[in-house]
């Protein structure tokens, strides 16, 4: 048995015996029914081309995506935590919000200013669960803004042991001679700069048992040539993943990354696609369609979950059948 047929043994054993063990676990205790996303109803392309200026609202999208409002159901996983989420008003980053509240923990969100409408709708859905919200506005772009984002959700939270470094800027762009040098700085400084920032703050305050996650793509490893920047971004977080979990290990804190494939969210309108891409993104997945926020919104959860102590440098993929990233 090759390694590659070792691997791929390994993981669908794991996910089968997990199939196996979650609905003894439903029955068990009168616990709830695991989440269902209602997969089958999910839009599939063409798409009506829209246009919003960056960084775009999910709320002004159409389809309206699906981060699991009415949708998901936590089960306890991260009772107790407390977590930062960057790129929390909307898309993947507003399924993982709702998704830790309802598991139990705690949870700040950030954003541009721009985004608030869709901010407050999700500080809404946080304290609907009865957990503590924190919402707080910044660029991302400032080293400064970064140091007091990290010392304001865990002055507010009263604890920091789960930060999720989500936010991107994605901005498509025909040649290498269309990326302005402010275009590159923009994109560096959003998906690179600003998780060293935030990790370098945020491991100063956690202690073992924390966990960081990180959110690369499928762009890591296959990237498109029209968003050149935004892809060697996402390898770097691949990269920076592996490395700062084998430097935090001996401190008991873990480092995991989420690889996402074509989701439908706010980056595919405000400039993350051209007309004729956004027309039919997510046709080229096996699925034929692109994933809904809710859809990945549990590999955050998995990422963080305490139970899986020993998952540290792991890249967890949902690509709707386009295979692993690098």
């Amino acid at each position: 048995m090759t390694d590659t047929d070792r691997r791929t043994f390994v993981t669908g054993a794991a996910l089968a015996a997990g199939a196996v063990a979650a609905p003894a676990a439903a029955m068990q205790g009168g616990a709830k029914a695991a989440t269902t996303p209602a997969a089958a109803a999910y839009s599939k392309p063409p798409f009506p081309v829209q246009r919003q200026p960056w960084p775009g609202l999910a709320s002004k999208m159409t389809p309206r995506p699906d981060h699991g409002e009415t949708s998901y159901k936590g089960s306890g996983k991260l009772a107790g935590k407390k977590a930062l989420i960057t790129g929390g008003d909307s898309g993947i980053g507003r399924a993982a919000a709702i998704a830790y509240a309802r598991e139990g923990a705690d949870v700040a969100i950030n954003y541009l200013p721009a985004e608030e409408p869709d901010a407050r709708e999700v500080i809404a859905l946080i304290r609907a669960e009865g957990r503590r919200a924190v919402a707080i506005p910044g660029d991302l772009r400032d080293e400064g803004f970064c140091r007091k984002l990290v010392e304001q959700a865990a002055t507010q939270l009263g604890g920091l042991d789960i930060l999720v470094n989500n936010a991107a800027r994605q901005q498509t762009r025909p040649g290498i001679a269309d990326i302005s040098a402010q275009d590159f700085d923009d994109t560096m400084k959003t998906n690179v700069y600003a998780p060293f920032w935030l990790t370098k703050a945020a491991v100063a305050r956690m202690g073992a048992g924390a966990v960081i996650v990180n959110t690369s793509s499928e762009q890591a490893g296959d990237p498109s040539p029209d968003i050149v920047d935004y892809a060697l971004t996402r390898a770097a977080v691949l990269n920076f993943t592996k490395s700062m979990a084998k430097q935090l290990a001996s401190r008991g804190i873990r480092v995991n990354a989420v690889a996402p494939g074509p989701f439908w969210t706010p980056l595919q309108v405000s400039g993350g696609a051209t007309p004729d891409k956004q027309r039919s993104f997510g046709q080229s997945s096996p699925m034929g369609r692109p994933g809904q926020p809710a859809e990945i919104a549990a590999l955050y959860v998995a990422a963080a979950d305490p139970s899986l102590s020993y998952s540290t440098g792991q890249i967890f993929g949902s690509t709707g059948g386009n295979g692993q990233p690098a």
